[in-house]
């Protein structure tokens, strides 16, 4: 009978296919969890197997952090600084932010807010300088893409690796963003790995661990963590929203408070760094912000609500909204939305007008549904459906993006995405 690999041997073995193919390796950490166990993985690697070979380590600090995670950034660096070197990244790129009704992002390391900066620049840390592909337009995740190519070109190699900490576990967009048989930009044979680009691969080696098997590794090898777990553990937060990440993203709004019990000093900084930081922290779970159940106010459609909300924004904000809805509208009419045939029994047992098409241009057993925005629907399928309850909930939420609504990108958006994929692809290939 053949033994099982457990999901230590099997990372581990994933490091050896991936160190041995690549010519330079980093690791995206955050200094949360996840990603503080695959670097703890790939320090015992080298240690034990490539003794003298280094390992990048790439920390993108968008300077409102808990001071446990600076402090457990800076410490596993410095105590690895034989083997590691530190790619500490303060750029002013835009970050999403959820907590004001009229600011869509904020800037982390804003030069012009240096006076307001909740911390000081960390010590040999890379600036906006330092990066030639770097504009005002430039959003975090477009940075953290361009960053790859950049780094190959610095370190002269030409395969380059990230390795990045996330797992299926934690959402269904995640795994198939992994280990979905759709995608084919494997290297060999591997579903834990994607190409990015000619010779640049990222690869998930934990992308099979449970939560528990983060912790359990943690206690067993005695690995160095970030301790806001354990305020996290005793504040009684669930071990599913115990998470490092930007504190006014729309995932992070409920728990937006938690700053203030677990780290109070740099609570009162963030209140006055970014707009809104503390109505959300106070009204994150209420109905204020759009999480609890919302009703219309006597007397409104939710269309007439959603055009009274947005009649109390300021011009650019409102603007945004209304281009996301033109466009939203102009695909529903055109192209629909695939819905399910019992979705589709749903609707027409509610009474509402559309047209149902044969196929898709996706690749999904679902059909092409064409309708105008209705005002709501009681169906459990709600958030499938073009509602103005929908657009309302986006506006209480401050999601700017409209996520909620499960928006695609406008032709402004499309336009400066393609431009810095251009500047990507000139950077991925010494143009630049």
């Amino acid at each position: 009978m053949v033994r099982r690999l457990d999901v230590y041997e099997a990372a581990m073995r994933r490091l050896r296919a991936v160190f041995d193919y690549f010519d330079y390796v980093y690791v995206s950490f955050s200094g949360g969890k996840d990603s503080g166990v695959l670097l703890n993985l790939c320090i015992d690697y080298l240690r034990k197997y490539e003794p003298g070979r280094k390992l990048g380590v790439f920390h993108m600090d968008y300077e409102v952090q808990y001071r446990h995670t600076v402090e457990f950034v800076e410490r596993i660096i410095a105590d690895n600084s034989d083997i590691l070197e530190s790619f500490c990244c303060c750029v002013p790129f835009k970050v999403s932010t959820c907590t004001s009704m009229f600011q869509s992002y904020w800037r982390p390391w804003e030069a012009s807010k240096r006076d307001m900066w909740v911390r000081g620049l960390p010590q040999k840390c890379y600036t906006a300088a330092d990066f030639g592909f770097f504009s005002d337009d430039l959003w975090d995740y477009d940075f953290q893409q361009m960053f790859t190519p950049w780094l190959r070109n610095m370190k002269k190699c030409n395969r380059i690796c990230c390795l990045v900490g996330i797992r299926t576990q934690e959402s269904h967009n995640r795994w198939r963003a992994i280990y979905s048989d759709r995608n084919c930009n494997h290297l060999y044979n591997y579903k834990w790995t994607r190409r990015m680009g000619k010779d640049i691969y990222n690869a998930y080696p934990i992308y099979d661990w449970k939560t528990t098997d983060v912790w359990v590794a943690n206690g067993k090898f005695r690995w160095d963590y970030n301790h806001l777990y354990d305020l996290y553990y005793q504040a009684g937060v669930p071990l599913a929203r115990q998470r490092v990440a930007s504190p006014f993203i729309s995932e992070a709004i409920q728990s937006l408070a938690i700053y203030r019990a677990v780290d109070p000093d740099m609570w009162g900084r963030m209140v006055s760094r970014v707009n809104g930081v503390n109505f959300a922290g106070m009204y994150g779970r209420t109905v204020a912000m759009g999480w609890k159940r919302v009703k219309a106010p006597n007397g409104f459609s939710w269309e007439k609500y959603m055009y009274f909300l947005l009649d109390t924004l300021p011009e650019k904000a409102r603007l945004n909204y209304l281009e996301k809805l033109r466009v939203s509208m102009r695909f529903w009419r055109t192209h629909g939305g695939c819905l399910s045939d019992e979705t589709i029994e749903k609707l027409r047992a509610a009474g509402v007008k559309f047209s149902v098409g044969e196929r898709s241009a996706y690749r999904t057993d679902k059909r092409p549904v064409r309708m105008e925005y209705i005002d709501d629907i009681n169906i459990e399928e709600f958030r499938e459906i073009p509602t103005y309850k929908r657009m309302c909930i986006c506006i209480l939420k401050n999601d700017h993006v409209c996520k909620y609504m499960g928006f695609s990108l406008t032709k402004r958006e499309k336009e400066l995405k393609e431009k810095f994929m251009e500047k990507y692809r000139s950077l991925k290939n010494g143009k630049i």
